[in-house]
């Protein structure tokens, strides 16, 4: 069965930055073709898609990744019945996470502000844990509807029929988030609650050779008069500039299962998927992450992106820049770098016999990017996304019709 792959590749300059560091402030870095590479790590990559979804979709379609999902739960449950303490609620949310879910929760000590004393909080799970504003109401609605008292027993013992436990474990296993379904989920108590992503973001590398290099600076105290010698403080920041090739590829057809479609024994309907499509595309295309940001205001966005619908399987053209790309007589790697993609992917498509006529969509900025105008149709962000999103849908619905037909 022909599958609908999404491949997103981006070309984006970044000035001096240390967008992502290790664990002693330098710039990561990895060794690709022999040499060293500027890299962004996935995670810091698919964090930054996460927060932009914060301004393209609603709350409600998204999901919450804590270890207080107790307080996330007892809150919820509080607006539903007034009449409970927030202690009562968080008892009650307690037990309601833990038959949902099987996960151990313990009680942590804060600090307060203020002072220096210990107080206990409301119970937490040992690990992070995801799940969306939808599972959150559902136990809400859940807790309150098995204890109309507020009564902790009388909530165990609405739990201890199998319906019940079965309703439970259902309201976190349906009604996934946008952010769940692209991004996966793992609850290592229950694996069977587990999410398969749909959305796979590789390392960001540079596509030239790059040196760390290191920033000396002072800060001056306002306070002291010109006879004092010396600075308030002194320090080093690490930083590079590079320009970088960014992957992400997006499974439609996984995310419009774990979007609620065949599996939870329904219809599907494309309509969620393409707008969880669309969130991605424009959230991972305009999203940076913010390591050091107030330091180097490295504020920039693509230079050149090609979006690609593949029927198989997800492919990379980082094997482009395996050997690093030099710079121009005039100096820059842009120019360069689009010159080498514009070479690389017909003869790649075309010696592995990848003739998928799903689309191929193209974005680019200057004269430099000039050599990509021939890899596919040549449109601004928000004519791309729309369009990549309709392509998406209607070879979805397609794939769904057919399904119905032969009762797959």
């Amino acid at each position: 069965m022909n599958r609908t792959i999404i491949d997103i590749h981006v070309l984006q300059t970044v000035p001096p930055s240390n967008l992502n560091r290790d664990d002693t402030g330098t710039p990561k870095s990895a060794v690709y073709g022999g040499k060293r590479r500027a890299r962004v790590s996935s995670q810091a990559w698919k964090r930054a898609t996460r927060t932009a979804f914060s301004e393209l979709l609603d709350p409600s379609e998204l999901g919450v990744r804590t270890k207080r999902v107790v307080e996330v739960l007892a809150e919820r449950i509080s607006v539903l019945d007034t009449s409970l303490s927030p202690a009562a609620a968080e008892e009650l949310a307690a037990e309601t996470l833990a038959t949902a879910t099987g996960v151990k929760l313990t009680v942590p000590k804060r600090r307060k502000g203020g002072g220096g004393d210990e107080t206990e909080s409301a119970p937490e799970s040992t690990y992070l844990m995801f799940l969306s504003s939808r599972q959150f109401d559902a136990l809400a609605a859940l807790t309150v509807e098995g204890t109309s008292d507020g009564d902790l027993k009388t909530l165990k013992e609405f739990f201890r029929t199998r319906e019940n436990k079965a309703r439970a474990r259902r309201s976190v296993d349906t009604g996934h988030s946008v952010d769940i379904a692209l991004f996966g989920r793992m609850v290592a108590d229950s694996t069977d609650l587990n999410v398969d992503a749909a959305a796979q973001v590789a390392h960001a590398l540079s596509v030239h050779a790059v040196e760390v290099e290191s920033d000396y600076f002072t800060a001056v105290d306002d306070t002291k008069t010109d006879a004092e010698m010396g600075a308030g403080m002194i320090g080093t920041v690490d930083f590079n500039s590079s320009t970088l090739y960014r992957y992400a590829a997006v499974d439609a057809n996984r995310l419009q299962e774990n979007l609620g479609g065949l599996s939870e024994g329904r219809t599907p309907s494309a309509d969620p998927t393409r707008r969880a499509v669309e969130a991605f595309l424009e959230g991972f295309i305009t999203s940076l992450p913010t390591g050091k940001i107030n330091t180097f205001g490295n504020h920039t966005l693509p230079a050149a992106v090609i979006v690609k619908l593949r029927t198989r399987r997800p492919i990379s053209f980082v094997g482009a820049f395996e050997e690093p790309v030099e710079t121009a007589e005039e100096g820059g790697f842009l120019r360069r770098s689009c010159e080498r993609l514009a070479t690389y992917v017909p003869e790649l498509e075309k010696a592995f016999g990848l003739t998928d006529k799903g689309g191929t969509w193209v974005l680019r900025v200057g004269q430099d990017t000039e050599a990509l105008s021939s890899l596919g149709e040549e449109l601004a962000l928000p004519e791309l996304v729309t369009a990549v999103g309709e392509a998406v849908a209607a070879r979805l619905k397609a794939g769904e019709s057919a399904q119905l037909e032969t009762g797959a």
